[in-house]
């Protein structure tokens, strides 16, 4: 792809999601989250392979669908009651109506069908903005609302982390595995959100650093599967080393980075007498720390049935470039320390 290309098209994601951060008015915001589709559907298809166009499509299909719902239940409440702001959400009807389309465009369950297929069929970077990037715009609207009936929230983040956890027990393409467990984190988010929208926004960041850090290690590696990790010793010896440590503080373990928000979301529940929410989503983390136990076991303890050794390609220069996967490495593994200053910051 021509670089004025890509750069028009990064700077369109850029631009879709400033726009739905700064608006107040549901059309802004709407055409905010257009451009931001639009930019990434030609990174998406750049590959002109038959699995990235159907990603492609079915991608396009399901955000255009959560477009037109949301602009539909935006414009009843502007008929209801007569108000476009974001922020002045009152009727129960269009409110639960644009949670269900905001849940559709970042892929919590039980409307993620779409998400492990589209992933599955793009590269990793295309995938990581897709993973990452995508979920902002959206986030930053459904932490504006406030849903009339707040147990609707609680029944997706529920049914998220579990399908979260159940999805990619079974899987061994690394994509997959790593939509699942998106779909598993955005779960834990959206529990906490009505009631404590800092730590749903610092759990949001975690995410982000330790999904970024999963990806380049995959990228570096150039796995796709899970058989494929077990070549990764004799790719780059050093992350190999480091990339159990980076699945595990996926899946949520101290004393790494990923325990974190967990452990926040889990006091906060509590908190809120919210003790058998809290209860079913620790359990559903069991769940996917088992298949990030997977990739671990396969990275470590498998040893590949292809004698590397001759080529050592460990000594070759890699052409990656290697600061992001370090900086975000260190910080999905060392950044517990600081969560006394993270609860100090979300109660000032």
């Amino acid at each position: 792809m021509s670089p004025y290309i890509l750069a028009t098209l990064l700077f369109g994601l850029g631009l879709g999601t400033t726009m739905t951060f700064a608006s107040s008015h549901w059309f802004l915001a709407w055409m905010g989250l257009e451009i931001n589709t639009l930019a990434i559907i030609p990174l998406m298809a750049q590959q002109h392979h038959p699995r990235a166009v159907e990603a492609t499509t079915k991608y396009f299909l399901t955000q255009a669908t959560a477009a037109a719902t949301l602009l539909f239940a935006s414009t009843i409440n502007a008929w209801l009651t007569g108000q476009w702001d974001i922020q002045q959400m009152s009727h129960p009807l269009p409110t639960t109506l644009i949670t269900l389309a905001l849940c559709l465009k970042i892929g919590l369950a039980p409307l993620h069908l779409w998400l492990p297929e589209v992933l599955q069929g793009l590269d990793l970077t295309t995938g990581l903005i897709l993973a990452t990037w995508q979920k902002l715009a959206p986030f930053a609207l459904l932490m504006q609302i406030q849903p009339a009936n707040s147990t609707i929230l609680i029944l997706l983040g529920l049914t998220s982390t579990l399908v979260g956890g159940w999805g990619g027990l079974n899987q061994t393409q690394l994509r997959k595995i790593l939509a699942y467990s998106s779909i598993a984190h955005l779960g834990w988010m959206v529990l906490v959100m009505q009631y404590s929208p800092t730590l749903t926004l610092l759990t949001l960041i975690t995410y982000i650093t330790m999904t970024l850090s999963t990806f380049l290690v995959f990228k570096l590696n150039k796995a796709t599967s899970i058989n494929m990790l077990a070549t990764s010793w004799a790719k780059a010896p050093a992350l190999t080393a480091l990339a159990p440590l980076i699945l595990l503080s996926l899946g949520g373990l101290p004393p790494l980075t990923g325990f974190m928000p967990k452990w926040l979301i889990l006091q906060e529940l509590t908190k809120q007498s919210l003790a058998p929410t809290a209860t079913v989503a620790a359990l559903s983390a069991l769940l996917s720390l088992y298949f990030y136990l997977r990739l671990t076991y396969a990275m470590t303890l498998t040893m590949s049935p292809n004698n590397l050794t001759g080529t050592t390609p460990w000594r070759l220069q890699t052409k990656q470039l290697t600061l992001p996967l370090t900086t975000s490495t260190m910080a999905t593994l060392t950044l517990l320390p600081l969560a006394p200053t993270a609860i100090a910051l979300l109660n000032p």
